[in-house]
């Protein structure tokens, strides 16, 4: 099987990027996967790189607002040298300059060419974010080549993922781009008093699911709760990882 590069790439800051990463990033563990590289290029949120759990590799991309193309050839080639899946975070303020850079320079087209796949990684949000996440899909779709993969995550923590009563599927960026994605994944809103709750305390600690069961801070109810959701959105990624 070829090595796959995961890019988690949106616009809108705060919709839950670094989550999908890590989330990644836990399949990759829970498959014994010990050949897979983590690195967080968010000059302004390093969550990523914040879990103790998957040694991520800090790096900055910008200089002055653009990318420093000699650090992003850095990172271009740990890719194609290294004999392992990646999975990249990229941050917000990223997002414009880094897909920019990848469609310009050929990099995708040098990636493919030594049999890796690139999966981008698009997360659509509810609630105030949602327009904004839907701008971002569909000038992501708009620009990559057509025979890259592109996975949309449907995030319902801010709220429904609905406009004028029409689901992510019935809208216009959706059917405009249908043909390129490759998966529909879904993380929906939790009861805050319970699975929220654990939820949050987790991402606050930077805990992943397994270090959570471990904890004595977690009882065994919310443990139970932290394994049922577990189950929820790591079985999910079987499609794309």
């Amino acid at each position: 099987m070829g090595r796959k590069v995961h890019f988690i790439l949106q616009g809108k800051g705060g919709v839950g990027k670094s989550f999908v990463a890590a989330l990644l990033a836990q399949h990759y563990q829970a498959n014994d996967a010990a050949d897979v590289v983590c690195v967080d290029t968010d000059p302004v949120n390093a969550t990523f790189s914040r879990y103790d759990a998957f040694k991520t590799r800090r790096l900055e991309l910008l200089d002055d607002g653009v990318v420093d193309s000699g650090r992003f050839d850095n990172l271009m080639m740990s890719i194609v040298s290294e004999d392992a899946d990646f999975i990249v975070d990229n941050g917000a303020s990223c997002f414009i300059p880094l897909t920019k850079y990848l469609f310009e320079s050929n990099a995708l087209a040098v990636i493919r060419d030594t049999g890796r796949d690139v999966v981008f990684h698009s997360v659509v949000t509810g609630g105030y974010g949602l327009k904004d996440t839907v701008v971002g899909f569909d000038s992501l779709a708009t620009n990559m080549p057509e025979d890259t993969k592109i996975v949309v995550w449907l995030n319902e923590f801010f709220g429904p993922i609905q406009t004028n009563g029409k689901s992510f599927e019935q809208m216009n960026a959706y059917s405009k781009h249908k043909a390129r994605i490759s998966a529909l994944l879904r993380l929906p809103k939790q009861n805050e008093q319970t699975f929220g709750r654990d939820l949050k305390t987790m991402l606050d600690q930077r805990l992943t699911f397994a270090e959570a069961k471990a904890s004595s801070q977690f009882n065994l109810f919310a443990k139970q709760r932290i394994a049922m959701m577990e189950r929820q959105f790591l079985d999910q990624l079987k499609l794309v990882a």
